[in-house]
């Protein structure tokens, strides 16, 4: 199945072609895809045959909203979307005074195992497409009659790991002819795939990368994200610095603050040490609760701040975001396969998940 969401407006022009179609129905398609139609009816332009084909030979599908959680307290919404194979991804709108951000998963469950996430809970099924990945900024924007300014792939899964759809959808979503989000408003993260983040360094873009740090030192980072035994504390920073010679682009650390474990004065003393000379800036998250882990969220948040700031690295305090729902990434994901579990998988039970492919 060719899956037409995912191509340029090129792309598809030559794909008409091939159909017998005239060139300029690419473009057109390019267009209403970017709109959020969610059936092909919707495509008044499109001749019937046009449409018929798609139907019969390409398919057509859209996200559908399986379960929708609304903050009282800032407006945050938290989408669990159900996908054409029955698969359910997380994504979430968030509303700041400077334009609303939303953060997409870019894949269905995570490989990555890290300690604190719910998501990596039931592990990576696969990939999602650049469409998939589109279509939540789209659907998104178009359930919550909120306009989209800033993207943030920090949901469900390990953006490096997903690196051609992940590529592809930055090219999609900057495209001039479609929702044309600029690159300096896109924050992709990643918990340290050194192959990856070189990679990505060759390709110039001015998007911001985040890495996901949330320890100084091997042993305890080894501890909270086995991603770390492969490539090491050393390693990644000195990736970070070839990223920033590359690009120019300053990196955000991401660092989840744990209690007991990476919040001490020695761990925020060799962080600092770590990050001395520098052009960085530390992100310290107030740990979101996830039941299946024995972490505990820090109370020592202010004063390590401080202590990073007397060193010279910048530092800020995450504002919290939908604190009266499920915060944690997978959270809501988590909920719906257990009751699917508990219901027995059958039909009408919410968002279990297929063995899909990449």
């Amino acid at each position: 199945m060719t899956d037409l969401k995912s191509m340029t407006p090129e792309e598809l022009t030559a794909w008409c072609k091939a159909q017998g179609q005239p060139g300029f129905r690419g473009k057109q398609l390019f267009q209403w895809f970017h709109r959020g139609v969610s059936s092909v009816e919707e495509m008044t332009d499109l001749p019937k045959a046009l449409r018929e084909l798609i139907l019969r030979e390409e398919g057509f599908s859209a996200p559908i909203v399986e379960r929708k959680q609304v903050s009282k307290l800032d407006g945050t919404i938290k989408y669990l979307w159900r996908l054409r194979d029955g698969n359910c991804i997380e994504t979430v709108l968030m509303r700041y005074h400077h334009g609303n951000s939303v953060c997409i998963s870019s894949q269905v469950g995570c490989a990555m195992g890290c300690a604190f996430c719910a998501s990596t809970v039931g592990g990576r099924v696969r990939n999602l497409t650049a469409g998939e990945l589109l279509d939540q900024v789209i659907f998104t924007q178009k359930d919550s009659g909120a306009p989209i300014s800033n993207i943030v792939l920090m949901g469900i899964g390990e953006p490096l790991d997903n690196y051609e759809n992940v590529r592809k959808f930055l090219t999609l979503v900057n495209h001039k002819d479609g929702i044309n989000i600029g690159m300096r408003h896109i924050s992709l993260s990643t918990c340290g795939l050194v192959p990856g983040i070189d990679r990505l360094a060759e390709e110039g873009l001015q998007l911001t990368l985040s890495v996901s740090l949330h320890a100084p030192d091997d042993e305890t980072r080894s501890r909270l994200m086995p991603v770390n035994r492969a490539f090491g504390v050393d390693t990644l920073l000195a990736a970070c610095r070839r990223y920033f010679e590359k690009t120019g682009r300053r990196i955000s650390y991401e660092y989840a603050m744990i209690d007991g474990v990476n919040d001490t004065p020695r761990h925020g003393a060799l962080l600092a040490q770590r990050l001395e000379g520098t052009v960085a800036h530390v992100n310290l998250i107030p740990l979101n609760y996830v039941e299946e882990s024995p972490l505990k969220p820090s109370t020592r948040v202010a004063e390590f701040q401080k202590q990073l700031e007397k060193r010279g690295v910048t530092a800020t305090v995450r504002r919290r975001l939908g604190s009266d729902i499920d915060a944690s990434c997978g959270q809501l994901r988590r909920k719906a396969m257990a009751e699917t579990a508990r219901d027995g998988g059958k039909e009408g039970s919410s968002c279990g998940f297929s063995m899909g492919t990449d």
